[in-house]
């Protein structure tokens, strides 16, 4: 017959294993994004500089098909997003605020259309675009050593492994020699992952050797069509259930939910499915057939498309347009600053007029 302390040590362990069991079933019930784990898990700078970022400013969906959530703020403030921080001074914002107002109003007609706003549209993602250009610059002499223009994927894998903590020296010398590399299977599926890029960056005739153009399309793959067109097929393989190469409405909105354990867990997946439903039906789905092709995704993740920025203006206008009259005002702006900017104005209507 089992002792009384046995029996209480046996349900102790029997309790520890049910809460880990707990513990995991919340973990796996959000939805996955990739970016956000990078960002806490504190990837290291050298890293940061030679992989392809999950997130691509200006671009509607991240790199592992999450919706970009900053989008709005970042084609409205462009390279000015890092000025608007949440603890910022309000009335300090609020000038800034107004001083891309009168920049997007060229007609100085004391209000925005949506003409003017595709227009500071194109000019923000434009920023990214040279932005990253710049980067890449930077990022590129960090893999091409020997500064001869191009870097072969041997080389990029040294330094890709080494900024995971490999000996660079010891990984050098057993490639150079053909010798096997003892990797996890999850580095091995990175690098897998990586070689397929690598592959689609480099131009024809193929050479496995990228310059620093190519190597631009690689890390930021929303400057080249090639590119891009590979980034939407990665991103429809990963969402497309029944391997038709298109999407649905419930494929779209099905990414691993799972149970979940409270309601304010169940309350964020309802709002992750909230708007990947709107965004499926009113803006990737042109025609509203209830199909999403490959095109059509396409389109939706071409950032300098002017006809999807005529569209986004559109609705950035329709959300703050308290009056309906298609464009923007000043006061509109301000009292939806969150919107445009991240950063909430308080107290915007008293201080607008003084201020002006």
């Amino acid at each position: 017959m089992m002792s009384r302390q046995a029996f209480l040590c046996s349900l102790g362990s029997l309790y520890l294993s049910l809460l880990f069991i707990f513990l995991l079933m919340d973990v796996y019930a959000r939805p996955a994004n990739n970016s956000v784990l990078k960002e806490k898990a504190g990837d290291s700078k050298d890293e940061n500089e030679i992989l392809p970022p999950d997130h691509l400013n200006g671009v509607k969906m991240e790199m592992d098909g999450h919706l970009n959530k900053e989008f709005h703020q970042e084609v409205f403030l462009g390279k000015e997003m890092e000025e608007f921080e949440e603890d910022s001074e309000p009335r300090r914002n609020r000038k800034k605020l107004m001083v891309i107002f009168s920049k997007v109003d060229i007609n100085n007609d004391k209000k925005i259309s949506a003409k003017e706003m595709q227009r500071w549209i194109m000019e923000k993602t434009d920023e990214h675009f040279q932005e990253a250009v710049e980067e890449n610059k930077m990022h590129f002499r960090a893999v091409d050593p020997d500064g001869d223009g191009h870097v072969s994927w041997d080389e990029y894998k040294i330094k890709f492994l080494a900024s995971k903590g490999f000996n660079e020296k010891e990984i050098a010398e057993k490639i150079k020699n053909n010798e096997e590399l003892k990797i996890d299977e999850e580095t091995q599926e990175v690098l897998d992952n990586l070689k397929d890029r690598w592959y689609q960056a480099d131009n024809p005739p193929p050479d496995l050797l990228l310059t620093e153009e190519e190597f631009l399309s690689f890390l930021h793959p929303e400057h080249s069509r090639g590119m891009l067109q590979f980034m939407v097929k990665e991103i429809i393989r990963d969402l497309d259930q029944d391997g038709d190469k298109k999407l649905t409405l419930s494929e779209f909105i099905s990414l691993p939910v799972g149970t979940v354990e409270n309601q304010q867990a169940q309350d964020i997946d309802d709002d992750w499915v909230k708007d990947r439903r709107k965004e499926f039906q009113e803006v990737i789905d042109a025609n509203h057939d209830g199909i999403v092709t490959m095109e059509e995704l396409e389109e939706y993740m071409d950032p300098m498309n002017e006809h999807n920025a005529l569209n986004e203006a559109r609705q950035m206008i329709a959300v703050a347009d308290e009056n309906q009259n298609h464009h923007l005002e000043l006061e509109e702006i301000l009292k939806y600053s969150e919107y445009f900017t991240g950063s909430k104005l308080m107290d915007y209507a008293r201080n607008v007029h003084e201020e002006f």
